[in-house]
């Protein structure tokens, strides 16, 4: 694709964005922009789930994987089904009993105001450094396609990229982004729906039942890997750390969590979870078998790409065609963008209840701060995405970064579980301590787990480490029953 292509394609996909962003956006209210005054259709808001669980990493990283690590990676998405059940009836119920806005008003009624400030800050930094590494991928894309040609550095690119999401946010918020996430879910779909068609056709696959088998013969679709605990790719591992990640960011995210609260009543919410975890399991599904024609696509052409590198570099080649590549790159700017909008409103919306307490300030002034806000959370991803391009040359390092802040969650998964599995009532005051203790000894632990413990190699299951440490810390500082 040229150049004026890639511009029009992107200057057409987000001028429907903000169209859509008109219609929604009509009512400018903090009802709306928070909660979309609880009238969102359960299965839109279900569809648009499945592009904001997933991002620009997940769309160009999970069929890169399949040659090294085959279809291990269901295992995983097994187990979100199962942490996707107890968010829909254990969370869910909970949630709308309280009515809350913010999911970590939660804390402060259990706990008291330390232990609420904990959750909504570990909430901002997981998703500001979250939200910036995707936002960062796709400004690096956009960059190398279209910004280097004429010149423009790479600041002014990241400036552009996060101004888009505010452009269509910024009045409707959550409302929008209902319908803008199901626009972009719909578009990443069939982006790799067209990209398997036309792979399958090249390796002269010419019906669903030889796309099937080919898929089921080859040695890369083993899912399951059952040989020794060891293994980073150990079922029961594998499976545990899905239900968890699942659990802590979703279940205890802001940002997933504020869609299932847009939905009329507990039912719908209910009806959206578990429909959303049944698809979820079909769509990566899709990604494997992409990543597995991908593959034998490359190693028959002679294409030497791997890992990252590959789906973009094959999307991308003249004989794909203009239709494939434009298609490839609507799905990664949606996939990105799904993720990251919510992820500025989630943040807005945190920032605004759990930091600020919105609701304490007069009426007339309430709309006028939490625009603010909404502008003061866009320029500070606009600085920590830019600092990550001074810091981090090697996105690799960045992509450490990135599971680095899935350490802040183990906290919330402690908190969140000892509130809801005891009835016991701590000393308050204390828990920011538990909060920062229990990821720096749960890091420690990570890095020697393979002295620690004879040859084990911890993989995500750290994060139920790092929440059982945090619950044993909240243990200790409970209050004594008279």
């Amino acid at each position: 694709m040229q150049t004026i292509h890639i511009i029009l394609l992107i200057v057409v996909y987000f001028g429907v964005l903000i169209l859509i962003s008109y219609l929604t956006g009509k009512e400018d209210s903090n009802e709306a922009f928070f909660k979309a005054n609880k009238s969102a259709p359960w299965y839109l808001v279900a569809f648009g789930m499945i592009g904001a669980s997933l991002s620009g990493v997940t769309f160009i990283s999970v069929p890169g994987a399949v040659e090294a690590k085959q279809f291990g990676y269901l295992q995983v998405v097994f187990g979100y089904f199962f942490g996707y059940l107890i968010i829909a009836y254990v969370l869910l119920p909970i949630y709308y009993k309280l009515n809350l806005t913010s999911i970590y008003t939660y804390l402060r009624d259990r706990f008291g105001n330390t232990s609420y400030k904990t959750g909504s800050i570990a909430f901002l930094i997981s998703r500001i450094v979250g939200a910036s590494f995707r936002l960062f991928l796709v400004a690096k894309v956009l960059q190398l396609l279209i910004f280097d040609a004429l010149g423009v550095p790479f600041s002014i690119t990241v400036i552009i990229t996060v101004a888009l999401i505010w452009l269509y946010t910024f009045k409707g918020g959550i409302k929008t982004i209902i319908y803008t996430d199901a626009l972009q879910t719909f578009f990443m779909l069939v982006a790799v729906i067209i990209t398997i068609t036309f792979l399958a056709n090249a390796l002269d696959l010419n019906s669903f039942s030889e796309v099937y088998i080919n898929v089921t013969e080859s040695a890369m679709s083993k899912v399951f890997f059952l040989d020794t605990i060891n293994d980073s790719q150990y079922f029961i591992k594998s499976f545990l750390a899905g239900m968890f990640i699942a659990i802590t960011m979703t279940g205890l995210d802001q940002d997933m969590m504020q869609k299932n609260l847009t939905c009329k009543n507990l039912k719908e919410a209910q009806k959206n979870m578990v429909s959303f975890s049944v698809v979820l399991i079909f769509v990566n599904i899709l990604f494997l078998v992409l990543g597995l024609l991908l593959t034998q696509y490359a190693t028959q052409n002679g294409i030497n790409a791997t890992k990252d590198d590959l789906f973009p570099t094959i999307a991308m080649l003249p004989e794909i065609g203009i239709i494939t590549s434009a298609f490839f790159l609507l799905g990664l700017i949606a996939a990105a963008y799904s993720s990251a909008d919510s992820a500025l409103t989630s943040l807005t919306t945190s920032f605004c209840i759990d930091i600020i307490e919105l609701d304490k300030k007069p009426k007339e002034q309430q709309k006028k701060v939490r625009k603010k806000v909404h502008v003061l959370i866009s320029l500070v991803l606009i600085l920590v995405i830019i600092l990550f391009n001074s810091l981090f040359k090697d996105v690799s390092v960045i992509w450490e970064l990135f599971k680095a802040a899935g350490y802040t969650y183990g906290p919330l998964l402690g908190l969140f579980a000892f509130g809801i599995l005891t009835k016991s009532q701590i000393k308050d005051k204390y828990v920011w301590i538990i909060a920062v203790i229990a990821p720096v000894v749960s890091f420690i632990i990570n890095q020697y787990s393979v002295v620690l413990l004879n040859g084990y190699q911890i993989g995500f299951e750290i994060l139920i480490i790092n929440g059982l440490i945090t619950f044993l810390g909240l243990v200790l500082i409970r209050r004594q029953q008279n």
